[in-house]
């Protein structure tokens, strides 16, 4: 057993000092996968997040009565639009103000919907 390990170790002390790199090399190395990992983070992670945001805000600055919109699970349509929230009616008319930055999907309203609540409000 001891004559095995002392056969292996003079050989792996000549690798050894071969492969020693250089100390510029090795900084420069370490710079350019720096770069990359940078790179490979802006276009997988951060760009795409960017772009999602500035849908979503653009979505909920685009909000008019009588869309249907989904917010935190709660679906009801669009009664009111102040600052910074939204007010909701339900389908059983009840109303309940919620952030607009909670809202998650947004649905325009229809053309159909919009001539029925133009009618019913000339008719009353």
């Amino acid at each position: 057993m001891k004559t095995s390990i002392l056969f292996l170790l003079p050989s792996a002390a000549i690798f050894a000092q071969d492969a020693a790199p250089s100390p510029q090399s090795g900084i420069t190395s370490t710079l350019i996968m720096i770069g990359i990992a940078l790179v490979f983070f802006y276009f997988i992670l951060w760009r795409p997040e960017q772009k999602r945001r500035k849908a979503a805000e653009q979505m909920r600055s685009s909000l008019k009565k009588g869309d249907k919109v989904t917010a935190m699970g709660i679906v009801g349509k669009v009664d009111r639009i102040l600052d910074q929230t939204v007010v909701l009616k339900m389908v059983d008319g009840a109303k309940i103000e919620v952030l607009k930055a909670a809202i998650t999907d947004v649905q325009p309203a229809t053309q159909e919907e919009e001539s029925n609540k133009a009618h019913a409000t000339s008719e009353s």
